[in-house]
């Protein structure tokens, strides 16, 4: 297991560090303090490319060189980030047409990072120019362990830019979708508003205008930039894998925030890594959401340093952040135990940001494993040395175990991107607060979670969410229908199948190619303002625990099929189906016509753990999340209090905590903020079943 810390040794040589005779002499201070602190691993030089080339051509790479050379003199490897994300600034002094423009066609101009079009070929050359030195040189450097791939592709809004090479390359992109304009007028509805076209070049870019562009032209836009990113990540990683095959590649990703298909970029990836701010949630289910939405990225053919199955957390934030309105502390014991969170749903690598607080630039106030005095005498640095002496002894018993899942909640770029940019009936609905409200559901009665694209294989799960797939791309449906068919069950909600891949509604009834697998028909849906309920009446089998409100989107339904679960209870439509389920060759297709509040979704995951005979992982306090990891024969079971307050748990049997040796029965506080990994007590090592708690 990699433990280890971001590291940027350009920060701290004379004057901000060192002395005149001696500019480098902290470095060597930094990788004792870091061995000391259970540190094996850092990640360098993802902004160093004025320091590599400060003029055009003139390379300098031994300075690095040397910081490697200490770490690997310690024992401790390397990953090295390419360093396109901040390209110099006589770079677009002498190519200023690499700067991005917006949407208004204003010119984002040199001096930070992200100041560049991904679509400018002058800036595809001098990156490749860039990472090829950098591989050249420092490639077979024996502490190299991984390449990061720049920094947070896409950031401060740059996956799209409208320069003039953008619209060539738009064009271009439109002429092999499309093959003809008349097939692109037509499907893009381009007799909307009367905006045909006679050729591809005439294809507006969707820059800021009067009225609101075509939504079919505008989703269109969002795969073609997304595409954009994805070639621009794919020249760097086919660029380092011919010239250090041995040397896996990665990213660093935000929990799928940005508008570029993430699915895309992991698969393009040896192992995904994750940008991670626990210290800005206050529910440890949002926290886990996110973990959990980037350890689906890549379920499989993922190559680690080490071999390890998982992903990495390449920026666990070690302190407070700099960019909110107040940055306040993070409290003792927190960051251990959001480390232990991560740890729990599959890391394999965590590395913290910041190894020391900057003296310089705009992030120097960002909390740090060091402070500014760069004194290992602070909270920080005792909490994050505590953690390396745990994992070395975690390190054995996590290797090869993974996540695995029996539910999954379906997410489609292209329908999130089609929800956040196009007009809505009600833009009160937020996809990721719909997907929220189910995940913490599940999170809560502690029954583990993936996220899947609608095409992948579903088959490996008992129960699949489909939560608001208001564009089911092409043969969605049908695989949606197959994972039906074959046993599965699906779980469907409001604001589905309004449109097609083109943007097109259906002619045919909602949910567009979905009735005959749910078994009923959406006649028209009543989008309601916040403050504004219906509600909700039950029948059959599915237990209350609450009076629930139907909110913000009411489908009203016309049964054929289905059976009737429940009705709404006034307005025109009162007695109206708003719950349903269907029988569908092996399997049952549920359809949930409303949003409510987060207690119709426990009593909704309580009903479907008996209909799919679903089991939680352990038995514990509401308040007390538990993950599992497991090699498929042994399991290791983390219990995390998210607390300011000790929880009672009651163990009916012994359990072995692998963190202090300890064996607990009956009884047991476990105190605010606290951590267990535990296995069922057994005298021979090895022998680990499911326990009782």
């Amino acid at each position: 297991m990699f433990f280890g810390v971001d590291y940027y040794p350009e920060h701290w040589v004379y004057p901000y560090a060192g002395t005149a005779e001696e500019p480098e002499a902290r470095w060597a201070l930094d990788v004792e303090l870091m061995v000391e602190a259970g540190v094996n691993v850092v990640r360098m030089g993802e902004f160093a490319w004025g320091l590599y080339e400060p003029e055009e051509g003139q390379f300098n790479f031994e300075w690095m060189r040397r910081a490697m050379d200490l770490f690997q003199q310690a024992g401790i490897k390397v990953v090295l980030g390419t360093p396109t994300a901040a390209p110099p600034v006589w770079l677009a002094r002498k190519h200023p047409e690499i700067l991005p423009v917006d949407e208004r066609g204003l010119v984002k101009h040199e001096g930070t990072r992200r100041a560049y079009c991904l679509n400018s070929d002058v800036y595809w050359e001098y990156s490749r120019r860039i990472v090829t030195a950098l591989a050249t040189a420092l490639g077979q450097h024996p502490a190299l362990a991984a390449w990061q791939i720049d920094n947070g592709l896409g950031g401060h809004q740059t996956v799209t830019s409208f320069n003039e090479e953008t619209r060539h390359d738009w064009h271009c992109w439109l002429r092999s979708k499309y093959e003809c304009v008349e097939r692109l007028n037509d499907l893009l509805g381009l007799s909307f508003w009367s905006q045909r076209v006679t050729r591809f070049e005439d294809v507006p870019m969707p820059m800021a205008a009067p009225a609101q562009h075509n939504p079919a032209l505008v989703m269109d836009w969002m795969r073609f930039s997304s595409d954009t990113l994805l070639a621009y990540l794919r020249m760097q990683v086919d660029l380092l894998h011919d010239l250090t095959p041995n040397a896996p590649v990665t990213h660093n990703l935000r929990a799928l925030s940005r508008d570029f298909d993430h699915f895309d970029v992991a698969e393009a990836l040896d192992f995904v890594s994750l940008d991670h701010n626990p210290v800005i949630k206050s529910r440890s289910s949002e926290l886990a959401c996110e973990i959990d939405m980037m350890r689906s990225l890549k379920k499989s053919n993922i190559r680690t340093p080490d071999g390890d199955d998982g992903f990495w957390v390449i920026e666990q934030k070690a302190g407070n952040v700099h960019w909110q309105e107040v940055n306040s502390l993070v409290r003792p014991g927190v960051v251990r135990l959001f480390t232990y969170q991560l740890l729990s749903r599959g890391a394999s690598g965590v590395l913290y940001f910041f190894w020391r607080k900057p003296r310089i630039g705009p992030e120097k106030f960002y909390g740090g494993v060091l402070s500014h005095d760069g004194r290992p005498e602070g909270r920080a640095f005792h909490e994050i040395k505590q953690i390396g002496l745990e994992l070395q002894k975690l390190a054995p018993v996590l290797r090869r175990t993974r996540v695995e899942a029996e539910a999954a909640i379906l997410f489609s770029h292209e329908n999130d991107w089609n929800l956040k940019h196009t007009p809505q009936p009600n833009q009160h609905f937020k996809q990721r607060e719909h997907i929220q409200l189910i995940y913490n559901a599940l999170h809560d009665r502690n029954i583990a979670v993936d996220f899947a694209r609608p095409t992948e294989d579903l088959s490996k799960y008992r129960l699949v969410f489909a939560p608001s797939l208001q564009l089911p791309a092409g043969g969605e449906a049908d695989l949606l229908k197959l994972y039906v068919q074959n046993g599965g069950t699906l779980v469907a909600t409001c604001n589905t199948g309004l449109v097609d891949e083109h943007h097109i509604a259906p002619d045919s009834g909602y949910p567009h190619d979905l009735t005959d697998l749910f078994g009923m028909e959406v006649t028209e849906f009543d989008p309601l303002p916040p403050g504004e309920e219906n509600h909700l009446t039950f029948k059959g089998g599915f237990t209350t625990t609450h009076l629930h409100p139907a909110r913000l989107w009411c489908d009203l339904i016309q049964p054929h099929d289905c059976q009737v679960l429940a009705s709404y209870a006034k307005d025109f439509y009162a007695g109206k189906p708003a719950l349903t389920m269907n029988a569908y060759g092996q399997g049952r297709a549920i359809y949930i016509g409303t949003t409510s509040h987060q207690f119709f979704y426990y009593d909704l995951v309580a009903w479907l753990r008996q209909v799919c005979n679903l089991h939680p992982l352990l038995k514990v306090p509401d308040t007390v999340e538990v993950s599992m990891r497991t090699d498929g024969h042994n399991k290791v079971f983390f219990l995390l209090n998210h607390q300011n307050s000790p929880v009672r748990i009651s163990f009916f049997k012994p359990m072995h905590d692998f963190l202090t040796g300890q064996t607990f029965t009956g009884n047991y506080d476990l105190p605010p903020h606290g951590v267990l990994v535990l296995d069922e007590h057994v005298e021979r090592a090895g022998l680990m079943s499911p326990p009782s708690a």
